[in-house]
């Protein structure tokens, strides 16, 4: 029945709290800080109907210091404090999977796919060789199909996630393609 938070991700969390006041009686001011930094203090203000908010943009694996502090006209309220960890990010890909590979196709399928990944690229071609192809993959998907390929031959798959940041993280694996049907 304090402040506690719940939905925690790399880069966010709720804040649940119980309900002191009400819109008549006063507001909330919300102070957020990584514990090891507290000069970079936040402050926001909220409604004294609200019960939760949703605080984003915050730093992976890092631990905030959070003060909720009722400002009301009518009762002293004593400021609610909690501390809460955010996780560590995802990163995509961390495998790469190759499956139900045949003559001319193979099917490729990576994880995790987490929200701050934009797209993913999927680069194939021959080794040895310097012919690649690319296929975009939209970023809630997780597994494609390779097709037109030639039997029998060794290929070289790159999966790129790119993160709405603009960053990029890349994982190779190499697929075989079975031997074709021999013509009759």
């Amino acid at each position: 029945n304090r402040l506690h938070a719940v939905d925690v991700t790399s880069s966010s969390f709720r804040l649940m709290w119980p309900k002191l006041l009400s819109q008549e009686t006063g507001y909330y001011t919300l102070q957020y800080a990584p514990t090891h930094d507290l000069a970079r203090k936040r402050t926001k203000q909220v409604s004294g109907a609200d019960t939760s908010l949703v605080l984003s943009d915050l730093a992976p694996e890092t631990t905030y210091e959070v003060a909720l502090i009722p400002e009301s006209n009518v009762h002293y309220f004593p400021p609610q404090t909690t501390r809460v960890t955010t996780l560590a990010e995802e990163i995509s890909p961390a495998q790469v999977l190759i499956s139900e590979s045949g003559p001319r196709s193979f099917h490729v399928s990576w994880a995790p796919t987490p929200d701050s990944v934009m797209g993913y690229q999927v680069l194939y071609g021959p080794l040895p060789g310097n012919s690649v192809k690319v296929l975009e993959v939209d970023g809630r998907h997780n597994s494609t199909v390779v097709e037109n390929l030639a039997p029998n031959t060794t290929y070289l798959v790159t999966v790129t996630a790119i993160y709405r940041s603009g960053k990029e993280k890349s994982l190779s694996a190499k697929a075989c393609t079975q031997e074709g049907e021999q013509a009759a």
